[in-house]
């Protein structure tokens, strides 16, 4: 591991080998910057080819990123193709926890520009094949991501996370902490209410992505920010992974930086 400080003005900013590292004040800071950061790259890619690619990640964490960018009148949204990177097996797109459904409800999506995952497929294998096949037709610019409560990314779970996987889309189990997660997040009543297994992005296909902007608020993610900054690069903390792309940024508050001690 590499850590460089790095001059970021009022806001303390390192990097670890390759992921440049933001620590924010508070939660709006946090999004407003990253939401910055994101709609450059999608500017960038609708001045240089006409059109932007992006995939989206789907959790409270990510509210104050999309809030900024849904507000942000440079980005012409009709240039837009959009993905979400996992959904849960045997829920549909109309459920209260359906991530497309939390996408669609914050960001100004064309149904017929935004390709969402159909949960309740009646195979879900072939629903796993069509979409992967809709993220290989052309380059992806931008992913916003975050990182889980146990190191996850989508749903790639320490347990099962491959990175050198050669599909783009899976069917998994989903971890029990995973689970667990989504009733702390309010997302679930109950551990029971949760679906056990979830279509995801695999860990290659999120990184297939021009950039990365992560974003993850709270004292919940300490533990894991931690454990992705400072340890090994492996499958056990799949957020770790985030260090090896050649423009990614993470972006965090103080609350899930409280663990990390600072450079130098």
């Amino acid at each position: 591991m590499g850590v460089v400080e790095l001059a970021g003005g009022n806001v303390p900013r390192f990097r670890v080998d390759r992921l440049d590292v933001w620590v924010h004040p508070d939660r709006s800071a946090m999004g407003a910057a990253a939401a910055r950061d994101a709609a450059n790259s999608i500017r960038g890619a609708i001045a240089a080819r006409g059109g932007a690619r992006l995939i989206f990640a789907s959790a409270p964490s990510q509210q104050e990123l999309l809030t900024a960018l849904a507000t942000d009148a440079s980005i012409d949204w009709r240039r837009v193709v959009a993905f979400h990177m996992d959904e849960y097996v045997g829920i549909s797109q109309e459920h209260p926890a359906s991530f497309s459904r939390f996408l669609r409800e914050r960001l100004p999506l064309g149904d017929a520009t935004f390709h969402q995952l159909r949960g309740d497929a009646s195979d879900p294998e072939m629903e796993r094949r069509r979409y992967a096949a809709l993220l290989e037709a052309e380059p992806i610019d931008l992913c916003c991501l975050g990182i889980g409560e146990n190191g996850h990314l989508a749903f790639n779970e320490p347990a099962t996370a491959d990175f050198a996987d050669r599909e783009r889309v899976r069917i998994v189990e989903l971890d029990e902490a995973s689970r667990e997660q989504q009733v702390h997040d309010g997302c679930f009543a109950e551990v029971a209410m949760v679906p056990t297994h979830a279509v995801t992005l695999t860990i290659p296909a999120l990184l297939r992505a021009g950039t990365l902007v992560c974003v993850v608020p709270g004292p919940a993610k300490a533990p894991a920010v931690r454990r992705a900054l400072t340890g090994a690069v492996e499958s056990a903390c799949p957020a770790s992974v985030l260090r090896t792309h050649a423009h990614g940024t993470l972006h965090i508050d103080r609350a899930a930086a409280a663990l990390l001690e600072a450079p130098g």
